[in-house]
């Protein structure tokens, strides 16, 4: 049974049909670095799981770089849409919406592996890229706009709001690392959700205490 896929168009499966070669090497190389990491992932491989020559992948990307490139635009774009799902408009306030996001950036670096990897965690691939960074940036405004929202509470300040979206955005990274890599472990009552929560919750009264002050 195959499961839809919007980001590729096409089903979880290798192969292709009808011409979608770019689609399917998409979703084989998606696959094959859930289950390798990017470090295993080769053009060749790709080929060879989607049925197809170890050329045919240069028809539609000029190296492993620019496949990789575009599969982490492609996450990045689902990315912000689960972002923008979490938020939710704001409802029904600011704070719990912003909450709800930490958990829906936690559940896509689980489900997704393959493409959390592409976007976050390939050595051999640029830190940033013309390809992609744009579509990266706009996921990243998602979560700033949603600091600024509740920064809001005692007057919009842009600078902090950022500083907190960054903050927020590297805590999130960190918990998702660590839980891929299996050291947060719910079993043992190291629930990630919980431990994003506290710590999130945590810098957003630092920065509310910091706007207070300043109101003084």
């Amino acid at each position: 049974m195959t499961h839809k896929n919007p980001l590729f168009g096409c089903g979880r499966k290798t192969g292709y049909h009808h011409g979608s070669l770019k689609d399917a090497l998409l979703e084989a190389a998606r696959l094959l670095i859930a289950e390798r990491g990017p470090a295993g992932f080769t053009l060749a491989e790709a080929a060879k799981r989607v049925g197809v020559t170890a050329a045919a992948p240069y028809r539609h990307f000029a190296d492993r770089d620019d496949l990789m490139g575009e599969l982490a635009r492609r996450g990045f774009a689902l990315f912000g849409q689960r972002l923008a799902g979490a938020w939710d408009d704001g409802k029904p306030d600011p704070r719990q919406a912003l909450r709800r996001m930490g958990s829906a950036y936690l559940a896509f670096a689980r489900s997704e592996p393959g493409l959390y990897a592409a976007m976050f965690v390939d050595s051999k691939r640029p830190a940033i890229s013309p390809a992609w960074g744009g579509v990266a940036g706009m996921a990243f405004d998602r979560l700033n706009y949603a600091t600024s929202a509740v920064l809001g509470e005692l007057g919009p300040d842009s600078a902090e709001a950022r500083r907190l979206a960054f903050e927020i955005w590297s805590l999130s990274h960190g918990v998702a690392m660590l839980s891929l890599a299996g050291h947060l472990d719910p079993a043992r009552g190291d629930d990630p959700a919980a431990v994003l929560d506290r710590a999130a919750d945590a810098l957003v009264e630092s920065a509310l205490q910091k706007q207070k002050q300043v109101s003084i």
